[in-house]
């Protein structure tokens, strides 16, 4: 039973209103819950075998902070629900869990999807059990949200 972590990137910050979307760092909330993330991955011995982010800067800085291996893919900028489960789909059989750092609304439609309710904050995880990647029967496992 594969396990499928939703990660929203945590809290940006707007204090250079020049800067594009794509090029918004984390602010100072962001990078502290983006640490205690990290620790609360440390805790519970969470290391999903493949991470895949948003090549946002602020999506980059959520998934440096964590010190996993993270794969960066241009695609997830932006994406859609549909095309999220897609690339889950995607995944091989032989992973067993899989992490999405990534962006709204296509994060929380599609952890809707999945079985989840109410808002994905910034810098919340989602974990859900699934009976394959296809994102078919899934179950949600936990709600972490750093404060």
């Amino acid at each position: 039973m594969p396990t499928l972590y939703l990660l929203r990137h945590a809290k940006s910050s707007w204090d250079d209103p020049g800067l594009a979307d794509f090029d918004r760092p984390l602010s100072r909330r962001g990078r502290r819950n983006a640490a205690l993330l990290a620790a609360h991955l440390r805790e519970n011995a969470t290391e999903p075998e493949r991470v895949l982010c948003s090549p946002a800067r602020r999506t980059r800085e959520t998934g440096e902070a964590l010190g996993l291996d993270v794969h960066y893919e241009d695609e997830l900028y932006g994406a859609t629900s549909d095309e999220l489960a897609r690339r889950v789909a995607g995944l091989s059989s032989a992973v067993g869990s899989a992490m999405l750092i990534g962006h709204n609304p296509g994060l929380e439609e599609l952890g809707h999807t999945l079985g989840a309710e109410g808002p994905l904050r910034t810098a919340e995880l989602w974990t859900f059990a699934l009976d394959d990647w296809v994102c078919g029967n899934s179950r949600l496992v936990e709600k972490f949200l750093p404060r």
